[in-house]
């Protein structure tokens, strides 16, 4: 620090280059230091990491609710601190005293595969004490063709329209809901589905039924709104 007198035996103090450069860096009176920020929660983590990857909000809002349940199994203790053991002895938990089908076990497993391999960055052993749930085997329920007329008789306007594009394209119901008028091509006589499954498109064909009904009507595809796209939550 330098100081000046002058002539009315007043000094003043000015601050050297050094002086100033470290001042400039230090943190001012009520402001928060920038190295002891809190660091976000665990489930903040799990959601930044899911939208990263573009996932659904259906798989958020599943994987965020089994990493919940998976804490609260072991008594509130952090993941970090925990491993295969606890991860196997809550899978097995589900399956031996929750009887949950297998598609809701591998849920689960999916959750916490995500949460210590993409979150906390930590690699499981592969666990093979986990007790499975057991997958029943099922005979499909198929309607026969004269059933599937009788419902379709039964419907009308866009109701209608919509069930034809389920049965005829193999379109799930959301992808029907999303479907616009620019996704479907009656020269080529297929269905652009855009933003299906996985966040993936894929082209299925157009049914026969439903090109001329519309091409009469001067409108295709009439029912369809057209409606700017929006995730499904």
């Amino acid at each position: 620090m330098a100081r000046v007198a002058l002539r009315s035996r007043r000094s003043f103090s000015y601050s050297t280059a050094s002086e100033s450069s470290a001042l400039a860096f230090a943190p001012r009176i009520g402001e928060a230091d920038p190295t002891g920020a809190p660091k976000p929660r665990l489930l903040d983590r799990v959601r930044a990491a899911i939208r990263a990857r573009h996932y659904s909000r259906r798989t958020e809002k599943a994987y965020v609710a089994w990493i919940r349940r998976y804490i609260f199994f072991h008594d509130r203790r952090h993941p970090a601190d925990m491993g295969a053991p606890e991860v196997t002895r809550f899978l097995s938990s589900l399956a031996v005293d929750g009887k949950v089908a297998a598609s809701t076990q591998n849920q689960a497993l999916s959750a916490l595969l995500f949460l210590y391999g993409e979150v906390l960055q930590v690699d499981l052993p592969w666990m093979d004490e986990i007790v499975r749930a057991k997958r029943p085997q099922r005979l499909p329920v198929v309607l026969t063709r004269d059933e599937v007329r009788a419902v379709l008789r039964r419907l009308e306007g866009t109701p209608r329209l919509m069930a034809f594009l389920l049965y005829g394209a193999g379109l799930r119901l959301l992808e029907c809901c999303h479907l616009r008028v620019q996704d479907v091509d009656f020269g080529t006589n297929h269905i652009v589905v855009r933003s299906g499954k996985g966040d993936r498109d894929r082209v299925t064909m157009l049914p026969a039924v439903v090109k001329p009904r519309h091409v009469s009507l001067g409108s295709p595809f009439s029912g369809i709104p057209q409606m700017p796209r929006q995730r499904p939550k």
